[in-house]
């Protein structure tokens, strides 16, 4: 039986900062580089107060966040200026307020799934938005080459039904990105290299990466959450069992 991922683990929210290609004995790979910012523990929510175990974590330094939000960080001790977001947590032992987290959490090798907003394209027609045919672009047709076509239905029912695909708003919607696979972690600068550039939200946009739900979780992955000790970034010492 394939060990399925039953320990639940953190997600991190991530940076998109770009794409690149390496270069391995099978040729040349397109990646997409993650970046990780300074990520702190903010909270811990336990079972027996909220009715479930969760970890708060703030990341980056943003110039303006919500006043209610400044006063929950200040209310902790914390002056940074955090964006926070929630990830559930089976087991929370061994961590605690105030810890920093790293790319550790990862390992080369692991499957992802990264979730993010796509990047939008405003108003699109039906050809760039569905992929449609269009018209004849032949003699004849007069500035309708890339039109849909008719729409209604004969005098019964008399309308169009709902969802039909028609022209519209294009992009800005939630997507996940399944299996994604790590090929190199770089420690010291905080960077995931994943294979594929198939990943949602344009540059510097902000993703949220966890581990894959349809891949057996690594073996080499035996802990909730990987911290790091003293901010120093070596991967074996800052594992939480």
């Amino acid at each position: 039986m394939k060990r399925m991922n039953l320990l639940k683990r953190i997600g991190l929210l991530m940076t998109n900062i770009g794409h690149t290609a390496i270069y391995s004995d099978s040729g040349r790979i397109v990646v997409t580089l993650l970046h990780l910012s300074e990520t702190c523990i903010v909270d811990v929510k336990e079972q027996n107060k909220c009715g479930y175990n969760s970890v708060v974590l703030g990341t980056g330094d943003f110039k303006n966040i919500a006043r209610p939000q400044l006063e929950y960080l200040k209310k902790r001790g914390i002056n940074t200026r955090y964006r926070l977001y929630e990830s559930r947590l089976s087991d929370l032992s061994g961590i605690e307020c105030g810890k920093r987290v790293g790319v550790n959490h990862f390992v080369v090798g692991q499957y992802l799934d990264i979730t993010g907003y796509s990047i939008g394209k405003g108003f699109a027609g039906v050809m760039k938005r569905y992929n449609f045919g269009g018209l004849g672009a032949s003699h004849g047709v007069s500035i309708a080459h890339r039109s849909q076509g008719s729409t209604g239905q004969c005098q019964d029912p008399g309308r169009v039904f709902k969802g039909k695909k028609m022209a519209g708003h294009l992009g800005s919607s939630r997507v996940t990105v399944h299996n994604m696979k790590i090929l190199s972690i770089d420690h010291e600068n905080s960077i995931i290299a994943v294979k594929g550039n198939n990943v949602p939200g344009f540059r510097n946009s902000y993703i949220f990466v966890r581990d894959a739900v349809k891949k057996p979780l690594h073996k080499d992955i035996s802990f909730s959450v990987g911290l790091l000790l003293g901010g120093n970034d070596d991967n074996a010492s800052g594992l939480v069992n």
